[in-house]
């Protein structure tokens, strides 16, 4: 069988079987300002050194050397270099699907192994592997409680990420139910508030909880780093029949925050566990629920069992979505292999077992608590002081913090990011973030430069 024609008689030939006059005439719908009319701006094929030459001029246009105090939802960790070594290695690398049990028992075990340690990190009692990052997996944790309790409005916290607010509408938006559009808008008004230790407002919570409330969203860690009270959120949710869905940006607080068993849905962003930041990902997306929900849980699961002599083995237990079941009754349309993203989840958590994981948190917390303080002692606002955090928190400052970021940017340190944009009742807000990657040298360059900005600004005045 052959699938182009050799030569340009044989071009013609085809053309005039189908009735056109030239390849052309096949485009002739498409409008003539939406064609290119010209050769792409390729540059020309270059020689292997020459390819090296131009990465490695490249790369040094990167940020190196620059200290960096962002965090809302993209977190900056070590990453023991064994995850790329192993990682890379092309039994995972180069390998698709999982499904194949004959063939594929290091990747199942691999997605097992993650699915246990994500269980034991959250509480819950099931875990898959997984979705695409944490702002899917929050919003298919809300549909997995719609399709749960029947019911067609989710409450979620003003607290919540942002962005995640925005898939979680645009996700709302898409199903119907009778025709109409389905789900409170998440973003706005339609956002339950917070109070003013930046913890949900529980008062207002149960005010708009009814009986079409199919469940409270809320993270925490939350994104002004205050960790919320799950267990009273809990009450008041399953008071009214509705399901709680905790979703966690920054899982690495599972290493010192009280885990949310309450809740009957968690959505997770993994990235924190040894995923590198990639300019924004791939990064590693998890539900982890009640087993009494597995069946509406998306993504997969690997389950061990035996084999008929006794041994060890790895399957792939559950797969809900429409390539393996009717498309009716697929939970999720999510199709990537995420696979080697949570294998590198995997690695990091091995890497450094529980008393690391909670090592690394506590270093976290305490560096951030320092931080806060420095910044407070410089003159600096620190907002939702009363309430229990992670290792973020959120500045007001005299400036706007665009400004202040400016004047940081010429010492090479990034600031804390911008609130306005999605918080203008805040002020001059900005959210920064503390790892144990910043020393406290950094710290105290940060806050010795918005000490001196700040005397200058209270000199002028």
């Amino acid at each position: 069988m052959r699938y182009l024609p050799k030569s340009p008689s044989e071009r013609s030939e085809m053309l005039q079987e189908i009735g056109v006059r030239s390849i052309d005439d096949l485009f002739s719908t498409i409008p003539g300002e939406y064609r290119l009319n010209h050769d792409l701006e390729v540059p020309p094929q270059r020689g292997e050194q020459e390819i090296v030459e131009y990465f490695r001029q490249e790369a040094a246009r990167n940020a190196t050397g620059y200290t960096s105090f962002l965090g809302a939802g993209a977190y900056r960790h070590y990453r023991p270099v064994v995850i790329d070594a192993l990682a890379q290695r092309g039994e995972f690398l180069t390998s698709y699907t999982p499904y194949q049990a004959e063939i594929s028992q290091g990747t199942l075990q691999a997605i097992f192994e993650f699915q246990t340690m994500i269980c034991e990190l959250t509480g819950m009692e099931i875990a898959n592997a997984s979705m695409y990052d944490g702002s899917t997996a929050a919003a298919e944790a809300a549909a997995m409680a719609r399709r749960i309790t029947g019911r067609h409005h989710v409450l979620a916290a003003a607290t919540l990420h942002p962005e995640y607010r925005e898939v979680l509408t645009t996700y709302a938006r898409q199903q119907r139910h009778d025709g109409a559009a389905t789900g409170a808008d998440a973003s706005g008004a339609g956002a339950l508030p917070y109070d003013a230790n930046g913890r949900l407002d529980l008062a207002a919570l149960e005010q708009r909880l009814d009986g079409q409330t199919a469940c409270v969203l809320v993270q925490s860690p939350n994104f002004f780093g205050v960790v919320e009270d799950i267990p009273a959120i809990a009450e008041l949710a399953h008071k009214h029949g509705a399901l709680l869905v905790v979703s966690i940006a920054e899982a690495l607080s599972l290493g010192v925050v009280r885990p949310p068993r309450e809740a009957d849905v968690v959505a997770m962003e993994a990235q924190s566990f040894g995923v590198a930041l990639s300019y924004g990902g791939p990064y590693c997306g998890v539900i982890a629920a009640k087993e009494k929900y597995l069946r509406q849980m998306p993504g997969r699961l690997a389950g061990q069992t035996r084999d008929a002599e006794g041994r060890r083995g790895f399957v792939l237990t559950l797969a809900t979505r429409e390539q393996h079941i009717r498309r009716e009754k697929a939970t999720s349309n999510i199709c990537t292999n995420q696979a080697l993203v949570a294998l590198m989840a995997t690695i990091f958590l091995t890497v450094y077992g529980r008393q690391g994981i909670r090592e690394l948190a506590v270093q976290n917390l305490s560096k951030a608590h320092y931080a806060a303080r420095r910044f407070s002692e410089a003159g600096a606002e620190v907002l939702f002081a009363g309430a229990p955090r992670f290792h973020e928190f959120v500045l007001r400052t005299p400036e706007p913090p665009e400004q202040m970021n400016e004047r940081l940017l010429e010492k090479k340190i990034i600031g804390g990011l911008p609130l306005g944009r999605w918080y203008p009742e805040l002020g001059n807000a900005s959210l920064w973030c503390v790892t144990e990657l910043n020393t406290a040298a950094e710290i105290e360059s940060a806050t010795g430069l918005f000490r001196h900005a700040r005397e200058g600004i209270l000199t002028r005045a």
